[in-house]
């Protein structure tokens, strides 16, 4: 896969993640975040699992015996952060509204970098900070935070954002390692589901009545987000680093305002067209100047 492949994979599953948003939100009207979570991953997992037989079958085996141990390491922690990042993320829309969330999720374009730097000692391009600061005054302006308030689920969405922050540096490790993207891709979805309907056993009241009355949202969910999008993420970064990825990844809250815009007709104020001109600066700038310098992560 070359570079430009892995850039239109990070486009699209961003564009994916930018209308998820509403289904996530909506879809909780009758069942609890555990419930939607275990049903949307499970649909993801089903739509992807197919293609995955199909197109990677016959170098499965060979793929994971290159490393057994990295591979269930990173099959293990990838699922679990996965799982703590939609569900904690999930949970938060109960108590916050979708454009806080929006805004405090983008928090793991600067954790990424962080993490990166203090705990693993990669030396990052200069235009990963500059870009992190654009993207996080555009995500700003973008949202209209300036006239929301901040509530309690805000808290878990900064918390959700790390467990994010931590998923795409581990997707990063395992695409470097083994080349089974849609593969990884089911299998993490599948992880996600049977933790999410575990816990739903224990903790949530599960109606199957409840479940169809929300099955738009949560096939929505499921099988674009859950599971494409998600897997077109690992496409994405073979060839994009951990850090500038999560820059791309920002412009999920330019599709989300466009959608609204072309789909919903809802306006957008200045302040919102310049959030999303220093978004697009942010990810332009991260991916063009290091063209002229290659040492970067």
């Amino acid at each position: 896969m070359t570079r430009t492949m892995s850039l239109l994979s990070a486009l699209l599953c961003t564009f994916i993640w930018g209308k998820t948003f509403i289904a996530q939100d909506t879809g909780m009207d009758k069942i609890g975040p555990l419930t939607f979570n275990g049903t949307r991953f499970l649909i993801g997992f089903i739509s992807i699992i197919p293609f995955a037989l199909l197109f990677e079958r016959k170098k499965i085996i060979t793929e994971i015996n290159k490393n057994k141990k990295l591979f269930y390491k990173l099959l293990f922690w990838v699922g679990v952060f996965l799982f703590l990042g939609t569900y904690v993320q999930q949970a938060a829309l109960l108590y916050t509204d979708v454009a806080n969330a929006a805004f405090f999720t983008i928090f793991y374009v600067p954790m990424v970098p962080i993490i990166l730097y203090f705990f693993y000692s990669k030396s990052l391009h200069w235009s990963i900070w500059p870009s992190v600061l654009f993207c996080l005054i555009g995500v700003y302006l973008l949202s209209d935070f300036s006239n929301a308030t901040v509530r309690l689920g805000d808290g878990l969405v900064i918390l959700c954002a790390l467990f994010w922050s931590l998923h795409i540096i581990f997707i990063g490790i395992f695409i470097k390692n083994f080349n089974l993207p849609l593969f990884f891709g089911a299998l993490q979805a599948l992880i996600v589901s049977l933790i999410s309907i575990l816990f739903a056993i224990f903790f949530e009241v599960i109606t199957i009545s409840n479940i169809l009355n929300e099955s738009v949202s949560i096939i929505y969910a499921g099988a674009l987000s859950g599971g494409i999008a998600f897997t077109l993420q690992i496409y994405a970064q073979k060839n994009i680093a951990a850090a500038p990825a999560a820059i791309i990844f920002s412009l999920e809250g330019v599709f989300a305002a466009v959608a609204a815009w072309i789909i919903l007709d809802q306006f957008l104020e200045i302040n919102n067209i310049i959030g999303c001109c220093l978004i697009l600066a942010g990810v332009l700038l991260s991916q063009l100047a290091p063209i002229y310098k290659k040492n970067y992560i």
